[in-house]
């Protein structure tokens, strides 16, 4: 007898972020069509989380789909060091065209983390190339050393050694705490402690190499949304000091947020920022980390010495570059931008919608993001209405995967008005069995 997908996967396979002793069988995806996914036996979920936050136009899209099959057949893969590709080309040319202004280079690299890994070693040598050696064929003489950088609590920017030590010191790090370098942290800018903040400038501003952030949305550190006049007035406090500003992006970025780009909820624009997930719509692994012509410039040098020494084996993979170029195809088309008006719209009214209820804390919306606290204890990933929620909305035919108590929706741009109706009935469903057993289980 033949076994099931589910029961050859346990045999073979270790998932992330998994506890394997006390997990359920896996669900085997056979296929996907627009928002929704289809098991081995017949039954379909709408991926309302987009499949981790990289889908924007629904599985299996055939625009990217004819687009990858013809490169396949021209160039599959090639060193990318000292040769170079159209689709490369092309689509650094694309993306500079829909960045913040400001952006002159693109470096590629496999995902987020490396995106991130990539932004970070970037500044570090900035200041290093700056301080030693020559640049564009003359002596920097830039003095002191730029050694510190600055993270904010809550952060998350990757499962990488350098991502890992600008992210928070929470439950995806702490088996490495104690290999991680050091950073100067703190909290999301806020009018209540940009006093704070402000002092922490004046203390180690001329030690920052440079300042990493989430605009405006703090994803995996539990959907924490934060206001662009704080963000704004810190980073113009940085920027007086020199500080590099590195944007992480990899999830806010290709109108996640309502705008094709956080940054662009800003007046100061970032020097590096970091793109993945959304980048080729959900089909490939691709990283990019753009920089503005200042950080290019301070690689330029006649010492080889202070050349970026970063590649992995994939760098601008032709395949992947393809898939994000039919990608931006589809997301500059305007019927795309009127779904991510549409979503929008939804997910406000929703968010307004639960934002009294009792079993419901913090309901809030941006771009196609809704998210908001169950009442239920304290918040962490470990909480356990996370896991219970998942099985209770597979079983509805939809795919939500809470950060333990913190509820979220962030779907394709395809999903439709029906689709998502589905999903916030769901949602009414389990909020309405939360307040029950909250009413059953307090004292008359």
């Amino acid at each position: 007898m033949n076994q099931s997908l589910s029961s050859r996967d346990e045999q073979v396979i270790w998932h992330p972020y998994t506890q394997h002793l006390r997990r359920e069988p896996p669900l085997a995806i056979v296929r996907g069509t627009g928002a929704r996914l289809f098991d081995d036996k017949g039954r379909s979920y709408i991926d309302a989380i987009s499949s981790w936050w990289v889908n924007l136009h629904g599985h299996a899209h055939p625009h990217i789909a004819e687009a990858l099959g013809r490169q396949a057949l021209i160039l599959e893969q090639v060193i990318f060091t000292s040769f170079t590709h159209e689709p490369a080309i092309l689509l650094a040319e694309r993306l500079l065209g829909i960045l913040p202004p400001g952006f002159a280079k693109v470096f590629y690299s496999d995902n987020g983390s490396t995106a991130v890994e990539v932004a970070i070693k970037m500044a570090i040598q900035f200041w290093k190339n700056r301080t030693t050696g020559l640049t564009n064929g003359s002596p920097t003489g830039t003095p002191g050393g730029r050694n510190k950088i600055l993270a904010l609590s809550h952060a998350y920017h990757g499962d990488t050694f350098g991502a890992m030590s600008v992210s928070d010191r929470g439950i995806f790090t702490l088996a490495f705490r104690e290999y991680l370098f050091d950073v100067v942290t703190v909290d999301c800018p806020h009018p209540e402690n940009m006093e704070k903040i402000r002092n922490t400038i004046r203390q180690h501003g001329r030690e920052m190499a440079c300042f990493i952030y989430e605009p405006l949305l703090q994803a995996a550190g539990g959907m924490r949304l934060y206001p662009a006049e704080g963000l704004d007035e810190m980073l113009r406090m940085l920027r007086s000091e020199g500080v590099l500003l590195i944007a992480d992006e990899v999830m806010t970025g290709f109108g996640r947020t309502g705008k094709w780009f956080a940054s662009e909820y800003l007046q100061e624009r970032p020097d590096i920022i970091c793109l993945s997930k959304g980048l080729t719509g959900g089909t490939l692994a691709l990283g990019v980390t753009a920089a503005t012509q200042q950080v290019f410039d301070a690689f330029l040098s006649e010492d080889r010495q202070l050349s970026f020494f970063h590649g992995h084996s994939f760098t601008a993979n032709p395949l992947a570059c393809v898939a994000a170029l039919a990608s931006m195809d589809l997301l500059l088309q305007p019927g795309c931008r009127e779904s991510i008006d549409r979503i929008g719209r939804r997910q406000a009214g929703f968010a307004a919608q639960i934002s009294d209820r009792r079993s419901v804390r913090g309901a809030r919306a941006l771009g196609t993001l809704l998210a908001f606290e169950l009442n239920d204890g304290a918040d962490g990933y470990l909480h356990s209405a996370g896991q219970a929620i998942t099985a209770a909305a597979l079983r509805q035919g939809i795919y939500l995967r809470p950060l333990g108590n913190t509820v979220y929706c962030l779907p394709p741009y395809c999903i439709t008005e029906e689709e998502l109706s589905a999903v916030y009935r769901f949602l009414e469903e389990m909020l309405d069995k939360q307040e029950s057993k909250e009413a059953m289980a307090s004292p008359v």
